[in-house]
């Protein structure tokens, strides 16, 4: 079967012009999507925490003022110290005393004043440091909060598209990581950029030119640097398959679940040259960019650095010319040293932040996503519990988004409370993507479902699938206890010890339950609890089925409940389904056709279309699709007998 998944589209944010006079528009599309994706990111933490953002701003006005105060206190500390060297005599009346008392008292003023600067410096670096720390856990808290809080309302169609949850991989792995590093390096950008201007308005002093010279033979790493942080970014995205398979051959081999396959079938070396094969692919092109970037960075590293020797030059030469102090070389040589620091310092901050907003597209676009599973009545109907319902599929046809090929094609039945009715096919024959229709995770493409006789799109989804008690075949494994993963099949309502322990009871589960170490307070899976245990397969799927007990729904659907479960416990299990089913609309795949002989209807389904329909003893005389399939089973249990005595 083909895969039903769209196809992989091309990746790009904003598409190259081919004509020259199109790069001012393209420049300013680039730059507004970044300053865009920036206030998203500062909107963040506003939305989090507002004391921060506003901590955060003060210590990053603190951190750009102080370094230029401190230059400043240099100078005339400089100053004070070359005077008391040089001396200029008493002045008429004045003691010897007095002149050095006056000079040190001048000195120790400087110094102390140096001093308090530095301590400030410090403890602001320190604040940042901390509130960075806080800020990067609530940011990230809160990101995360907002992924689940999207991810439950987006369309499970979403998920089948590659390059939308490729988005929403990206996005979960960088919230812990990206976000505050981008909200970190933005403020040290402006920090930088208040001493820089500070440092470039007192080299003004000296000559206008100065300032601009040094600004301007900055630029060549300003390009350099944006070049290739843009380059790294699409890079990464190019290799994304790379990335995810390197992941994936790693987990292969530690984790837990598979350790005894991989060591007996002695798979782990297979699956470490694979990693290394995808390491080589993925390292070449890493190599390539950050040896070319090398080049570059050390040719216009060169280049600065001899303007910025030309003007210390010039600088010297006034101050042997007497034209200035020595203090004032302090400054202005330390100006031009930090113009040139925080230039560069800027341009690589700017940088990371561009590569960080970037990646925060990923985010951006999960977060636009719209669901169209919604109620297309307004209000929106609500069905009613606790009567009996009517399902009628009205000649629908599926194919999933981005698909030419259907999967379910002109199917039609009605299914009313009481019906206990089996789905029977071979693999691929549409039988799981019936239920995800009955259930409306996807829309029919063609015709209609209805519920009591109205369009299921009517209905809100919320309360519609309040309707359902399921059992999926890849059912869920939660790290809770036991007595929370059977309460997870109803959280509309509050727990019900009670009301667990009869589901458990029901789904054949109360046993190997009250024999765990707490009972039903034992916590399941190691993945936080030393003392947790372990399920086998058959006990996950029985606290699966007691899931769909403890929901008391109208309409059940089990999708291979007992394919893990031995024959006595498959039967017992089906025993009770068939007594908690008496009034409600069942619906049952399963491979194993012993479950439909006493089914009130058989939907044999091939090639997603609705090839048999009746009852198992109608289908066996009919010698179709259905007599091939249960005689093919019970040959192995009756190998002596013709399976026409199953009718």
């Amino acid at each position: 079967m083909r895969d039903p998944r769209p196809p992989r589209k091309p990746m790009t944010l904003y598409p190259k012009p081919k004509k020259l006079r199109d790069y001012p528009k393209y420049i300013a599309k680039v730059i507004r999507g970044f300053f865009s994706r920036l206030f998203y990111v500062i909107s963040l933490l506003w939305q989090t925490s507002p004391a921060l953002l506003v901590l955060m701003v003060l210590l990053c006005v603190a951190a750009g003022v102080l370094p230029v105060a401190s230059a400043v206190v240099g100078k005339y500390l400089l100053n004070a110290v070359n005077g008391a060297l040089l001396g200029t005599g008493l002045a008429p009346g004045e003691t010897l005393l007095h002149s050095v008392w006056g000079t040190l008292s001048t000195v120790g003023f400087f110094i102390l004043l140096q001093f308090i600067f530095l301590l400030v410096r410090r403890l602001v670096n320190r604040l940042q440091t901390a509130v960075n720390t806080l800020a990067g856990e609530r940011v990230s808290s809160h990101i995360r909060l907002m992924l689940m809080n999207q991810a439950k309302k987006v369309d499970l169609a979403s998920f089948d598209n590659p390059d939308f949850y490729e988005k929403l991989e990206n996005a979960n792995r960088e919230a812990g990581m990206r976000p505050i590093g981008i909200l970190s390096s933005t403020f040290s950008v402006i920090s930088y950029i208040i001493s820089a201007v500070s440092f470039v308005t007192i080299l003004v002093t000296v000559g206008w030119q100065i300032p601009l010279f040094v600004l301007l033979f900055s630029l060549p790493a300003a390009v350099v640097n944006y070049v290739y942080r843009r380059r790294g970014y699409w890079y990464m995205r190019r290799a994304s398959k790379e990335r995810r398979q390197m992941s994936y051959f790693s987990d292969v081999v530690t984790d837990k679940d598979l350790a005894k396959e991989v060591r007996l079938m002695h798979t782990a070396d297979t699956f470490i040259d694979k990693y290394k094969t995808a390491f080589g692919t993925y390292y070449k092109g890493i190599r390539r960019l950050t040896m070319a970037e090398l080049f570059w960075q050390i040719g216009v590293g060169i280049f600065s650095l001899a303007a910025e020797a030309a003007v210390f030059f010039y600088i010297a030469y006034h101050v042997v010319s007497g034209n200035m102090e020595i203090g004032d070389y302090s400054l202005y040589s330390g100006a031009l040293t930090s113009i040139g620091s925080y230039v560069s310092s800027v341009i690589a901050s700017t940088a990371t932040v561009y590569e960080g907003t970037l990646f925060i597209d990923n985010l951006m676009t999960f977060m636009r996503e719209k669901p169209s599973v919604v109620a297309t009545h307004e209000p929106p109907r609500v069905p009613r519990h606790g009567v009996p319902h009517t399902l009628v599929c009205e000649d629908i046809s599926f194919r999933y988004p981005g698909s030419e090929q259907f999967v379910l094609r002109h199917f039609s039945c009605e299914m009313k409370s009481g019906d206990r009715i089996v789905l029977v096919g071979l693999n691929g024959a549409g039988k799981t993507t019936l239920i995800k229709l009955l259930t409306r995770l996807y829309d029919p493409t063609e015709g209609r479902i209805t519920l009591d006789g109205h369009d299921l799109r009517e209905y809100d989804p919320e309360a519609l699938y309040a309707l359902y008690g399921t059992v999926f075949q890849d059912f869920g494994k939660y790290a809770v206890t036991a007595g929370e993963n059977i309460a997870l099949g109803n959280t509309r309502v509050e727990k019900d010890t009670a009301a667990v322990r009869r589901a458990a009871e029901m789904g054949d589960a109360s046993g190997f339950i009250e024999r765990l170490p707490a009972g039903y307070d034992t916590p399941l899976m190691r993945y936080f609890e030393e003392d947790a245990t372990e399920l086998s397969q058959g006990q996950w799927q029985k606290l699966s089925v007691a899931r769909a007990f403890y929901a008391d729904s109208d309409i059940l659907i089990l999708d291979e409940p007992t394919a893990a479960l031995d024959a006595i416990a498959e039967e017992e299990v089906y025993r009770r389904f068939a007594t908690l089913s008496e009034n409600k609309l069942t619906l049952l795949v399963s491979h194993r056709l012993s479950c439909a002989v006493s089914a009130t209807r058989i939907l044999v389904l091939s090639d997603g279309t609705l090839a048999e329909s009746g009852t198992h003893r109608e289908l066996m005389e009919k010698g179709g699709i259905y007599y091939h399939l249960f005689s093919t089973q019970a040959k192995h249990y009756l190998p002596e007998e013709n399976p026409d005595s199953c009718i």
